[in-house]
C-alpha cells in the first residue's frame, strides 16, 4: 500500500492561499482606481459612497445571515459595539477616504492607507501602554518617509489641496485603525465573518441616511457609468476581497497573508498609470520602495516580538 503523501495537500493549501491573498490585495487596491474614473462624471463622494454601499448591502447582509446561522442571538452590548465599529470602521472611514480621493492620486491614497500597521501600534501604544520595540520604530519611520516623499512631490505639482486630501485619507486610516484595536473581544465572541457582515451594513445605512440628508433625490440621477463603476467596486473591490483575504488568513496565516498585501501599492500604481495617466516618477518610485520596506520592517518586528 502506497503511504499517504499528507505535503501534497499542505502545498496546495498554502498555493491557494498566496493566490487568494495576492487577487485580495489587488481587487481591495482597484477601489482608488474606480472612485478616480467615477469622479471624472461630475459625481460628487456623498453620492458615490451611497451608490457603492447600495450595492454592498445586500451582499453584506447575506454574509451576516449566513455566519449567524445556528449562532446565539446578539446581547445589546453587542449590538452596541456593531454599531460603533460599523460608524467609525467602515463609515467614517469609507467616507473620509472617498472625500480625500477627490484631491490627490490613487497612488499617494494608497500608500497611506498602508500605514495602518503602525496606527495600530501608536494607538496600543497610547490606550494600553503596549511596549514598542526600536526595529518597529526605525521601519514606521522609514515608512513615514517614503510617505512624505511622494506627499512633497505631489503637493509641488498639484497644489495645496492636496494637503487637504492626503489628511483626509490620513483620518480614514485612523478610523480603520480604531476599529481594528476595538474588535478584537468581538471578533472572538461573533467571528470575523459575521462581524464584517453586520458592521458594514450598519455602514451601509448609515452612507444612505447621510445622502438623503444630504442631498435632493435628483442627485441621485447620474451617468450610467458612475451605476456601473459603483457595482464594480461594491463585488469586485469590496465584497470579494473581504472573503478572499479571510480565506487566505484560514490557510496560511494572518501574518503571511499582510505580507503578501504588500502587492496591494504596487498594483495602485500600475493601475494608476495605465488607467488614469497618473504620472510615475522617480521620486513616487523611491517613496513607495521606502513605504513597502518600511512596512516590511515593521511587521517582521512585530512578528518577533
Amino acid at each position: 500500500m502506497a503511504p499517504v503523501n499528507s505535503a501534497q495537500p499542505a502545498t496546495k493549501s498554502i498555493a491557494s492561499g498566496l493566490l487568494l491573498a495576492t487577487v485580495g490585495a489587488i481587487a481591495f487596491s482597484g477601489k482608488a482606481i474606480i472612485v478616480k474614473l467615477a469622479y471624472r462624471h461630475g459625481v460628487d463622494a456623498v453620492t458615490l459612497i451611497m451608490y457603492r454601499m447600495l450595492f454592498a448591502l445586500p451582499i453584506f447582509a447575506l454574509m451576516a445571515w449566513w455566519a449567524g446561522r445556528g449562532k446565539a442571538a446578539l446581547t445589546r452590548k453587542d449590538w452596541q459595539g456593531v454599531l460603533l465599529l460599523g460608524f467609525t470602521g467602515y463609515y467614517l472611514s469609507s467616507f473620509l477616504d472617498f472625500a480625500g480621493l477627490a484631491y490627490i492620486s490613487a497612488s499617494l491614497e494608497r500608500l497611506i492607507l498602508y500605514l495602518n500597521p503602525t496606527i495600530v501600534m501608536l494607538l496600543g501604544l497610547v490606550l494600553y501602554k503596549r511596549r514598542v520595540s526600536a526595529r518597529q520604530m526605525t521601519g514606521m519611520a522609514i515608512s513615514y518617509c517614503g510617505v512624505v516623499l511622494v506627499f512633497g512631490q505631489e503637493i509641488t505639482l498639484q497644489g495645496a489641496h492636496t494637503a487637504l486630501g492626503a489628511l483626509l485619507v490620513f483620518l480614514s486610516a485612523i478610523c480603520y485603525a480604531v476599529y481594528l484595536v476595538y474588535s478584537g473581544e468581538m471578533v472572538k465572541r461573533l467571528g470575523s465573518l459575521r462581524l464584517v457582515g453586520l458592521a458594514t451594513m450598519v455602514a451601509c445605512l448609515c452612507c444612505l441616511l447621510q445622502f438623503v440628508l444630504l442631498r435632493p433625490l435628483s442627485a441621485a440621477v447620474v451617468a450610467p457609468e458612475v451605476i456601473w463603476l459603483s457595482v464594480l467596486n461594491a463585488t469586485l473591490c469590496t465584497a470579494a476581497p473581504v472573503l478572499m483575504v479571510m480565506m487566505a488568513i484560514e490557510r496560511i496565516g494572518a501574518s503571511l497573508a499582510a505580507q503578501t498585501g504588500m502587492v496591494g501599492p504596487l498594483s495602485t500604481i500600475l493601475m494608476g498609470v495605465v488607467l488614469l495617466g497618473e504620472p510615475f516618477t522617480a521620486w513616487v518610485a523611491a517613496g513607495t520602495a521606502l513605504v513597502i520596506a518600511g512596512i516590511f520592517v515593521f511587521s517582521r518586528a512585530s512578528v518577533s516580538k
